[in-house]
């Protein structure tokens, strides 16, 4: 089984993004993906602390699946730039 990093917007969006976060990653799941979302993570910490986190998320992952509007988000675009730089496969939402 492929581990699959989701990345996209979630700072100032309603609820963080969450419900595109976690549809999309059930959506993988049953297409036999391991899915690392960092939607699932507690709310309240800094931001900092979440790219802290989510590095290392990203890390471990085959692939990187890029959420509508990753573009815009300063998060998205840092792991983005990481994926690239391990080599990942890299898909984007249409």
């Amino acid at each position: 089984m492929k581990t699959i990093y989701l990345a996209g917007p979630m700072t100032g969006l309603p609820d963080f993004n969450k419900p595109a976060f976690n549809a999309k990653a059930k959506e993988l799941e049953h297409q036999g993906y391991i899915v690392l979302n960092p939607a699932v993570l507690p709310d309240g910490m800094k931001w900092e602390e979440y790219m802290y986190i989510c590095i290392p998320m990203l890390s471990v992952a085959d692939e990187i699946y890029m959420l509508k509007g990753w573009e815009n988000s300063k998060g998205a675009t840092i792991e983005h730039k990481e994926a690239w730089t391990q080599g990942m496969d890299v898909i984007y939402e249409c």
